[in-house]
């Protein structure tokens, strides 16, 4: 069944990779984000190429995801067109590199409200319809660094991952009496096929950053060449994308609740086990076993 999707930060990289994706599959794709008309004119007009060319439903969607107004607008737009919304895709992220000291907290916030925060504003715009319609799918593209091995100067951003996959788990649960599913897909440190490690921040404190690269000397770039020697050489980080569709496609209440995509294997998906068993470990003792699942009674 052709399905009403929005997914954030569609852009570049994971985002515009499983928008592309899902819309080949049939569905209907609204690809957020910001500055169509303006810094993203060129990929919301390969969002439209690429729609013409393969006969695909994907359509571009001004959506800022640091700012509620457009995100409700954007969001609004879609409902009120199609009467329904079936999926959301939390994807919109931003990466940064470099010792954590160095970061002033105004860089630390601005990077929380890109990565966690617009969760929330997209949630609070899209969930009221999920609700009411009494089923749904909300996909989170988490990281590995949330429970695997992480390696230093990218201790912001991992911190912001963990808190978004945290922020799944426990809408998870809320949701589940609703009807709405959650599915949160886990991608390794893919260091080609997406923008992250290109496109990374760094710390506006240039006097902290320099007292750690006398002790750390290249560490950043260390960092980046130890994890591109960990990956395969036949990674691809179309996997992500074809992870979500899979998602998306499979039978309602048996969606899957976490898929790890990490060719390199750092070990997240062992300890996300082991948390995840221990949290439906703990609703079941609690008596609410209820919420690990959705009844497809409920749709």
């Amino acid at each position: 069944m052709k399905k009403i999707i929005v997914i954030s930060g569609a852009s570049s990289g994971f985002g515009a990779l499983t928008a592309r994706a899902l819309a080949d599959a049939g569905h209907t794709v609204y690809a957020g984000m910001r500055a169509i008309a303006g810094r993203n004119a060129k990929a919301a007009a390969a969002a439209r190429d690429y729609a013409q060319q393969h006969k695909a439903d994907l359509r571009p969607v001004e959506m800022d995801v640091v700012v509620q107004a457009s995100v409700d607008a954007a969001i609004a737009g879609i409902i009120e067109e199609h009467g329904r919304l079936d999926v959301l895709v939390h994807n919109a992220g931003h990466m940064v590199l470099g010792p954590a000291e160095a970061f002033t907290p105004e860089e630390i916030d601005q990077l929380f409200d890109v990565n966690v925060l617009s969760t929330q504003r997209l949630n609070r715009a899209a969930l009221p319809q999920l609700r009411k319609q009494g089923h749904g799918l909300v996909v989170w593209v988490s990281s590995s660094s949330v429970k695997g091995g992480t390696p230093p100067y990218l201790g912001p951003y991992f911190a912001a991952k963990a808190a978004m996959d945290s922020l799944a788990v426990s809408y998870a649960g809320e949701l589940a009496r609703f009807g709405v599913e959650t599915s949160i897909i886990v991608p390794g440190a893919f260091t080609s096929g997406t923008n992250h490690f290109v496109n990374s921040g760094r710390p506006e404190d240039v006097v902290t950053g320099a007292a750690y690269e006398r002790h750390y000397f290249g560490l950043a770039e260390q960092v980046g060449q130890a994890l591109a020697r960990l990956e395969p050489a036949d990674a691809d980080v179309g996997t992500v994308a074809r992870a979500i569709v899979e998602a998306v496609d499979a039978p309602y209440g048996k969606r899957p609740y976490r898929v790890h995509v990490d060719p390199s294997d750092d070990g997240s998906g062992i300890v996300s086990g082991v948390a995840d068993r221990m949290r439906a470990q703990l609703l079941e003792r609690v008596g609410l076993a209820d919420l690990l699942r959705v009844s497809p009674q409920r749709a």
